[in-house]
């Protein structure tokens, strides 16, 4: 390498490994305190640290940059994953997406959405299910931008006061 030459690293988008859930389980509820403090009870953040429990009924990938975990996202197949938060045939969900707030602007994030669009479309899923609260505003900006469109049919109230919103991304036929 030249003098003054950068030196490029690329992320990586994999499945998760055990040695990582800790670290993506503390990203994850930082993230989302930090975001939306109003979803963080004690038992949310307790299902937001369980990577390896997510891990066992779904898809977990993280962005790693240098062994860095940069962020996650948890890839639901199909509605038969204990993880799935919908009932449509031929869909795939997206949970628990979060990125660090030191890599926040970097697209990891689309990184990580454009992984799951990539499996299931690979897969014949027809379409994309997601949940978000009315705060995350800067992950709506991004499922908009991929093609996500908001779906109030798929809003639920998942404690009281606290309604999730729903997003759906329709992908061509198999």
């Amino acid at each position: 390498m030249s003098r003054g030459a950068a030196t490029v690293r690329l992320m990586e988008i994999r499945a998760v490994r055990p040695d990582e859930h800790a670290a993506l389980g503390e990203l994850t509820v930082g993230a989302y305190a930090t975001v939306d403090p109003s979803v963080m009870s004690r038992d949310y953040a307790d299902e937001l640290r369980d990577v390896a429990g997510r891990a066992a009924v779904a898809e977990v990938l993280v962005a790693v940059d240098g062994g860095a975990v940069l962020g996650g996202v948890t890839y639901v197949p199909d509605r038969s994953s204990p993880a799935a938060e919908f009932a449509e045939d031929e869909a795939a969900g997206i949970r628990m997406l979060a990125v660090a707030d030191g890599a926040r602007g970097r697209g990891v994030g689309e990184a990580l959405v454009r992984a799951c669009i990539d499996r299931a479309t690979t897969t014949g899923r027809r379409q994309i299910v997601l949940h978000s609260t009315d705060r995350m505003t800067a992950a709506h900006r991004l499922y908009e931008r991929l093609g996500f469109t908001r779906d109030p049919s798929l809003d639920w109230e998942g404690e009281p006061g606290l309604w999730l919103r729903g997003y759906r991304l329709c992908l061509a036929p198999p």
